[in-house]
């Protein structure tokens, strides 16, 4: 048995979400564990949402159609996936929807909230609830680098200063979280993206977990 099927996360976890602020990694996460375990890649497509652009442009005006639009999408795709027989691929994701709310507090308005709860709560029963969900953390100060390194045209115009909220609320979003089981990986010296030995390295984090919540740091 080679030492990638050994470590395969998926033997013991057949719905894996990646979570974490804008910048983190997580989509090119799923997509890497997707490619090497065979996985089903169940993303996000912020391209599809006609008013994120918008929202970039102008938060105070575009937030309730943006923040429906992609809870509308993200729905669609966990119910397609929930109709596969009990997962019958496994599947990893980048988003979760329980965290949906965290982007509403952040940028609508109260009227704009009271109604998107409403529909929120009218929905969220029937999302699966993944097996595994790995919350993957960085400084904001990092999180604002990678935003600006990778050089994408709609998010340069993310203020700062969202960008630092949203990594605050997703601390104190996850430091309450326990509806499925929790890792918490800090990627401040952790690259498992673009270094296999990383990659490796948080393989056998997932092969070893225990309970319901762990930590994975790795010092310089």
């Amino acid at each position: 048995m080679t030492t990638a099927a050994r470590l395969s996360p998926f033997e013991k976890y057949r719905h894996i979400v990646i979570e974490g602020p804008i910048g983190v990694g997580k989509t090119s996460l799923a997509r890497r564990l997707a490619d090497r375990f065979d996985a089903r890649p169940v993303l996000e497509d912020p391209a599809a949402n006609p008013f994120l652009e918008r929202f970039y442009r102008d938060a105070r005006r575009y937030a309730l159609p943006t923040q429906l639009c992609f809870l509308f999408q993200r729905m669609d795709q966990l119910r397609e996936l929930a109709q596969h027989e009990l997962f019958s691929q496994a599947a990893v994701g980048d988003f979760l929807l329980d965290k949906d709310p965290l982007f509403a507090h952040l940028t609508l308005a109260d009227d704009e909230l009271a109604l998107y709860r409403q529909i929120f709560d009218s929905l969220h029963p029937q999302a699966p609830v993944p097996d595994l969900v790995i919350y993957l953390q960085a400084q904001p100060d990092t999180l604002v680098e990678r935003v600006h390194r990778r050089g994408s045209a709609m998010e340069e115009s993310i203020p700062e200063s969202y960008l630092r909220e949203l990594a605050d609320s997703y601390s104190r979003f996850f430091h309450q979280y326990d509806a499925a089981p929790l890792l918490i990986v800090n990627t401040e010296h952790l690259n498992p993206i673009d270094r296999e030995e990383d990659f490796e390295l948080l393989l056998q984090q997932l092969a070893g977990l225990r309970g319901r919540r762990a930590f994975f740091n790795v010092g310089e």
